[in-house]
């Protein structure tokens, strides 16, 4: 009896007049949809070290950069209620040297902004295992792919959240001091999950030997069977750029954002060409008070009529309420410190030469004459964060902490704080209260 002969079948019929190159379409899942010749373990791996360093040191920076607002001390410093046991380290935030915030947070905005690109480069390195099916192999690997999803989230979350507050442009809801503190936290989880899953491999990599120039090739670790590279493309479009090619790209994307950032922290030419930061380059206008500032009397409504004649000083404590004149003020004994003012955003000043009365003194005057206490700061500001601030017992001792009425030999201007504003060494910005209308001492 013949053989019949089957018909094709409607979806057959149709996909034998595809065009070849539509018929071999894949999807992420696939290893052959990763063409690049670029991706390999080692150049994962070199990634991945620079930024196991980088970020351990934003890490701690940041830890450092909360402590010194004193979050403990006052519910107004503490932006993040409800933290917990997540403030176990907090510990009083020292005034020497005066230029420690200065320093570390500096750090911390000039590292993040490096880091942009080696982050963006390893998450490209990395986006075949992304799609990777099944998603979970077992315990292990589903352990492996949360503290992914961890890491992933966490430093695109803390890398987007802190740039756009650089750049005091606030798009996402809710308070940028909260959300970066838990984000922190959450990116913490899967960094040492992942850190501990991935160093010990990332370590035999680099040991196998060095970047290659090209194209694709066996990891083959000394000593050990040949173990094919993963991330190395099966069917690799032919090579535009080495491996060390596009790691001196990564590299030179990072010093150039390094040149147009980390000016502002410094003087002369570098602060002049820190294009991408705002308060970099600027200057507010010549003379004694031109230098940065965030907020400007206009914009938070201070007007000459709240800091004119009338304006008083309330200084609260066990001896009653006393109130200052800006002239009784000037009147007492002056003292000078040479102090910067540094920003949470990452800009800071050089060293100004402010002149005014210690707030020990003044301590001294609402009956602490021997053992200054912590003190309560109020503004003139009636709207805004950190209108209000608490400072430490050891921020009043010191003697460099003023109730600053002048600056660099000059009145302090309205921008500045007139008719007085708190300087006080290694403390945020933030906390060098302006337009200080009242100091409560004690009984915090």
């Amino acid at each position: 009896m013949p053989e019949r002969r089957r018909t094709p079948t409607l979806s057959a019929r149709l996909t034998d007049r595809l065009p070849a190159r539509l018929t071999a379409l894949r999807t992420p899942a696939d290893p052959g949809f990763w063409r690049s010749p670029v991706r390999g373990a080692r150049f994962t791996a070199v990634l991945g070290m620079v930024l196991l360093a980088g970020l351990t040191l934003l890490f701690v920076t940041g830890l450092l950069s909360y402590a010194a607002y004193n979050p403990d001390l006052d519910p107004v410093n503490d932006k993040t209620p409800g933290k917990g046991w997540l403030g176990f380290y907090l510990f009083a935030w020292p005034t020497g040297p005066y230029w420690l915030y200065r320093l570390t947070q500096g750090l911390h905005v000039t590292v993040g902004i490096v880091l942009v690109p080696v982050l963006l480069a390893k998450l490209w390195s990395v986006v075949p295992r992304l799609f990777a099916l099944p998603p979970a192999r077992s315990v292990g690997h589903a352990l492996e792919r949360l503290s992914v999803l961890l890491l992933v989230g966490g430093a695109l979350f803390q890398f987007i959240t802190g740039l756009l507050n650089i750049q005091l442009d606030y798009l996402f809801p809710g308070s940028f001091y909260t959300l970066h503190f838990y984000g922190a936290w959450v990116f913490l989880a899967g960094f040492i999950t992942h850190v501990a899953l991935k160093l010990p491999q990332a370590v035999r990599v680099l040991r196998s030997g060095g970047i290659p120039r090209g194209g694709p090739g066996p990891l083959v670790a000394p000593g050990s069977p040949a173990r094919p590279d993963t991330l190395v493309a099966p069917d690799p479009l032919p090579a535009t750029l080495s491996r060390r090619g596009a790691l001196v790209m990564v590299g030179a994307g990072s010093l150039l954002l390094l040149i147009t950032s980390a000016g502002r922290s410094f003087d002369g030419p570098l602060r002049r060409i820190a294009l991408l930061t705002p308060r970099g380059g600027t200057e507010q206008g010549p003379g004694p008070n031109a230098f940065q500032v965030n907020k400007t009397a206009a914009a938070v409504r201070i007007t000459p009529a709240d800091t004119g004649e009338r304006w008083r000083l309330t200084v609260r404590g066990p001896a009653g309420e006393l109130r200052f004149s800006r002239a009784e003020l000037l009147a007492m004994e002056q003292h000078t410190a040479a102090l910067p003012i540094a920003c949470v955003e990452g800009w800071s000043t050089s060293d100004q030469l402010w002149r005014g009365v210690r707030l020990s003194d003044l301590a001294a005057l609402a009956g602490y004459p021997d053992s200054p206490p912590d003190v309560f700061v109020e503004s003139l500001q009636r709207s805004g964060s950190f209108r209000k601030a608490a400072l430490r017992d050891n921020q009043v001792r010191d003697g460099r902490s003023l109730l600053a009425l002048e600056v660099n030999g000059a009145p302090l201007s309205p921008d500045h704080g007139y008719p007085a504003r708190i300087i006080v060494p290694a403390a945020p910005g933030v906390l060098n209260t302006k337009w200080v209308e009242t100091l409560t001492f004690g009984e915090l």
